[in-house]
């Protein structure tokens, strides 16, 4: 009897171990893997951080997170989704960007219905995500960023100097840094987009919102003296940008900052995160571009950087909506902002770091960055040609006349307004 009792016990634990494998095999089975691109190799540590959060609240999914550099990123996604392939969850880009893989049908739209958060979003973000040909959105947006200067405390400390408002200020600044042997400006224009970055942060104020208007209208165009005399000034200004600034490329204009050899930086408010990673001792501030003359308007260039999307030909949509809803979360806001310092678009998100507060007061009083917001749909791209432009420009290759011909001829073949 007790050797029958025995046998009896040994299957049924037998049988339940084997259960037991049974149902730890079908819930491995069940686990959902999402595959989620980026560009952001930079920010790989934060998405890590984020995937864990969000499986903490979903076990039952797994993301699997993919980055690929900036400059090959949109062919290589492209490529991918022509191909009916490509990842579950697409860090895409805004505006004209955004209507490349959208207009083909590789996104899924996005609602209040599937994602019910698009309520946290502003409507210009949404409209930044948002394809011009049905109205609808297809990307929860990430951030918005902002061209303006990143200067250096302590070297303006160490020399008695204070952020410049106006612009004979700057050029007085500029003047007595390089006085001192100390490189004002860390840029260089070897890298085409740099230059954009550069007027955005540099002219925003002395353009200001009204020419924005007139030639979003058509008003002008951009042989308007006020866009040929901000060129002017830029090309002024640029004898203080990084020794041999021609031949300086973006990641070196970036180390020469970060290693404290210059005061100052003309850029995207993205850099300081970047910065500070670098080289924690940076105490770092940012000043918008100052204005012509006392009493106008300082303004910072702002945009939408892109958004969170879903592949439309996913075999996982539900659990790639879950993931996408949970980007679009104040929480995930928050921790975007101060982790990143970066602004979401998202709101009543809380700021704790002081720069990124000083952006997010600064950005009340902003125009569009004018080329990729406004510019940036048909080829060629207003982008390209301010770019291409204002880089020969400070070659010493064109005029501010010519750069701002050439310009706008570009836009003119199929902007209409332009055509008059």
């Amino acid at each position: 009897m007790r050797e029958l009792t025995m046998k009896l016990t040994r299957r049924i634990l037998m049988g339940a171990a084997a259960g037991s494998f049974l149902l730890s095999g079908t819930a491995a089975m069940a686990q959902t893997e999402l595959t989620f691109w980026s560009w952001r190799q930079e920010d790989k540590a934060f998405y890590q951080d984020v995937i864990k959060k969000f499986q903490a609240k979903e076990p039952g999914i797994t993301v699997k997170f993919e980055t690929y550099a900036p400059e090959n990123y949109q062919t290589i996604l492209s490529t991918a989704l022509a191909a009916g392939r490509g990842p579950d969850v697409i860090q895409v880009r805004a505006y004209g960007n955004l209507e490349t893989i959208a207009t083909p049908g590789y996104l899924l739209a996005l609602d209040k219905q599937n994602v019910p958060e698009l309520a946290n979003f502003p409507e210009a973000a949404l409209a930044a995500e948002t394809l011009r040909s049905d109205s609808k959105v297809y990307a929860v947006p990430f951030a918005m960023q902002a061209q303006l200067v990143v200067y250096n405390k302590k070297i303006f400390k160490d020399n008695g100097v204070n952020p410049p408002k106006t612009w004979d200020e700057m050029m007085a600044l500029t003047q007595a840094l390089k006085a001192k042997n100390i490189t004002p400006f860390a840029n260089g224009t070897a890298t085409a987009w740099q230059n954009e970055t550069i007027v955005g942060g540099l002219l925003s104020s002395m353009l200001g919102k009204e020419f924005e208007t007139d030639i979003v209208s058509g008003k002008a165009n951009f042989t308007d003296p006020r866009f040929v005399g901000a060129l002017a000034k830029l090309k002024d200004i640029g004898q203080y940008f990084s020794p041999n600034f021609t031949g300086v490329d973006y990641p070196s204009s970036q180390q020469l900052f970060v290693a404290g050899r210059a005061a100052m930086f003309a850029g995207g408010s993205y850099e300081v995160a970047n910065f500070k990673n670098q080289n924690p001792t940076l105490d770092l501030g940012v000043f918008p571009a100052p204005v012509l003359k006392a009493g106008d308007q300082a303004l910072i260039a702002t945009y939408y950087d892109g958004g969170y999307a879903v592949n439309a030909k996913t075999e996982k949509k539900d659990a790639a909506l879950k993931f996408v809803r949970f980007l679009a979360t104040p929480e995930y806001g928050t921790s975007f902002t101060n982790t990143l310092k970066n602004l979401s678009p998202i709101k009543d998100i809380k700021i704790e770091d002081a720069i990124t507060q000083d952006v997010a007061k600064l950005a009340e009083n902003s125009m569009s960055y004018l080329m990729l917001v406004r510019f940036r749909y048909q080829e060629p791209s207003g982008s390209v040609l301010l770019q291409s432009n204002v880089q020969k420009m400070l070659a010493g290759q064109q005029t501010p006349e010519q750069a701002a011909a050439e310009i706008n001829k570009g836009i003119a073949t199929y902007y209409k307004p332009f055509q008059k």
